[in-house]
């Protein structure tokens, strides 16, 4: 079992949560995650929401090979699956942000970062008695809030 990657600052005031072991695409959740990091709360949930209705690419910087062109974003792709989980981990890591009694208003994603987790090893029958190894790929995600020191 793994903990967090982020190691907590002295004086700094986060909001945590983690998704283990998540059955979708370690590239893909790469890509969503590197489109939130650093945006307010408010504005990642509307990019993951715009995204899971079709609405806006996430942009695929890195896994992009054979990826349609998009107006606006370049390179991306409407990775709904991964939104949906990844918009349940951010919305829980909101709410333990408002159990601990941090500002709502002023949080931003400090980390977003992701691991691969287990692979499911699993056979598909085929013909004549024979079988195929099929593999489910997971991904272990973390989000942590912080608030957004306000400019003096």
């Amino acid at each position: 079992m793994r903990g967090y990657t982020y190691q907590s600052e002295t004086g700094v005031s986060v909001a945590r949560a983690r998704g283990v072991e998540v059955p979708i695409s370690p590239k893909k959740t790469y890509e969503v995650l590197n489109a939130i990091r650093g945006l307010p709360v408010d504005r990642a949930t509307s990019v993951l929401e715009d995204a899971i209705a079709l609405r806006k690419t996430i942009p695929f910087r890195r896994y992009n090979q054979e990826t349609a062109h998009h107006v606006g974003s370049g390179p991306g792709r409407y990775a709904t699956k991964v939104a949906k989980n990844v918009l349940k981990v951010l919305e829980n890591a909101r709410e333990n942000a408002e159990y601990e009694g941090l500002d709502t208003e002023r949080l931003y994603v400090k980390v977003a970062a992701s691991s691969r987790g287990r692979i499911r090893k699993a056979n598909m029958p085929r013909a004549h008695g024979r079988a195929t190894a099929w593999h489910e790929q997971t991904t272990s995600i973390e989000i942590v809030l912080a608030e957004r020191k306000e400019a003096e």
